[in-house]
């Protein structure tokens, strides 16, 4: 009887202890050691030391994999994949956002007095806040000029034909104008902007397919608040005219305008919480400032410390200016606000004050590589802001990340 009930309290015991063990600081560190590692082609041993718990250590054994060892016990073999780092070439030029080249955009609409009361001739057509008109009694229009140069010619009160583009899709809606007396754009009861959407900073471009990246995050509509649909879309050069210095709780901005040649980079396809991108034109005037390709930065191996920026301040002159990395997430899946930067080079913050709009998009680089770009600040420190890791921006660009050796592996 005693022996039976000394066997259970012992099995007890021993399960007690097996648990344990199993939550154990050392074991629950063994769980998680991974099966094989991503490693960039140039990194060293102690850069893949870092990433494992501090309790092993690492012994190589050859290209392909390494073990892992607590004291002088090998504990676990891991398989090194190895990632090609690629180039692309930093930008930090000021650039012209168009959206959308053609047509007007419609944000809104007013009521007016008509036979039938008080309403809006264009909403009542089936215009929608969001649109872009493109042609006016088929006459194409590009500007607000236009605009109202056609509705200035006399159309005794005829309707009025107006083409839209609204999600990808033509659409022709009527404007009944003879319900009122208004004239011009007043007469059609809508309010209407050019569709070009401000400036902005190259991140970078691709040299053999002349992809690139610019700004780091969406372009919103400033009325609807929605991503700026595209349609035909183009970047510009751009030259900074002045600084409206930042402070707290004011976010500063660069004053900048097209160049007088409003020659066109390239073409925008893309509009999301990344930024734009797209395909610069063959022959487009960037390569004549003679920059030279940097390799990137995965985004598990930037480190908090200095760093630095590219972009301009004044004209179209790209500048370095110095950085810190205050924090920095190493994200495995595409995320934004991936780094925590604050500025620290006195003559930038003397200059604007710290991070301004149209400074989206400037490139950061640490240790001779890209690492990511300029997104946003934060409104009650304008010195400081978020960053988004160039690894995510390239996926967006379509640039590969991997070369063809890897992926036949």
């Amino acid at each position: 009887m005693n022996s039976e009930r000394y066997r259970k309290i012992i099995g007890t015991i021993v399960l007690v202890a097996l648990v344990a063990i199993g939550f154990s600081t050392p074991i629950q560190q063994w769980m998680m050691l991974p099966e094989q590692v991503s490693v960039p082609v140039d990194a060293n041993i102690d850069e893949v030391k870092d990433s494992l718990p501090s309790l092993f250590s690492i012994h190589t054994e050859d290209e392909a994999a390494f073990t892992v060892a607590a004291g002088d016990f090998p504990v676990k073999k891991i398989h090194k994949d190895r990632r090609e780092r690629i180039e692309v070439i930093p930008g930090g030029q000021s650039i012209g956002v168009r959206l959308n080249a053609k047509g007007v955009l419609v944000v809104g609409f007013h009521l007016i007095e008509t036979m039938d009361g008080q309403k809006s001739p264009a909403e009542s057509a089936g215009i929608q806040k969001g649109d872009i008109i493109v042609k006016l009694n088929k006459q194409p229009v590009e500007d607000m000029h236009e605009v109202a140069t056609i509705l200035r010619a006399p159309h005794e009160a005829q309707p009025i034909e107006v083409e839209v583009i609204r999600n990808g899709k033509t659409l022709t809606k009527t404007i009944d104008q003879s319900i009122t007396a208004s004239e011009g754009i007043g007469q059609l009861g809508m309010y209407i902007r050019d569709s070009a959407a401000g400036v902005g900073t190259m991140t970078f471009y691709e040299p053999l397919s002349g992809k690139y990246g610019a700004l780091g995050h969406v372009i919103s509509d400033i009325d609807t608040k929605e991503p700026v649909a595209i349609h035909k879309g183009e970047i510009v050069r751009s030259s900074v005219r002045s600084i409206a210095k930042g402070k707290n709780g004011i976010p500063g901005e660069k004053q900048a305008s097209l160049t007088t040649s409003q020659h066109v980079l390239g073409t925008i396809t893309k509009n999301n919480t990344f930024g734009i991108y797209g395909v610069l034109h063959h022959g487009h005037d960037l390569v004549n400032e003679g920059r030279l390709s940097m390799p990137i930065a995965f985004a598990d191996e930037v480190k908090e410390g200095p760093a630095k920026i590219l972009t301009v301040v004044e004209d179209e002159t790209v500048e370095e200016f110095d950085i810190e990395i205050v924090r920095s997430s190493p994200q495995k899946h595409a995320a934004t606000k991936g780094m925590v930067i604050r500025i620290t080079d006195e003559r930038l913050l003397d200059k604007t004050g710290g991070i301004v709009q149209g400074m989206s998009g400037s490139p950061i680089i640490q240790d001779e590589k890209i690492i990511g770009a300029v997104t946003h600040v934060f409104v009650n420190d304008s010195s400081s802001g978020y960053g988004s890791h160039i690894e995510w921006m390239l996926q967006e660009a379509g640039v590969p990340l991997e070369n063809d050796e890897r992926k036949a592996s």
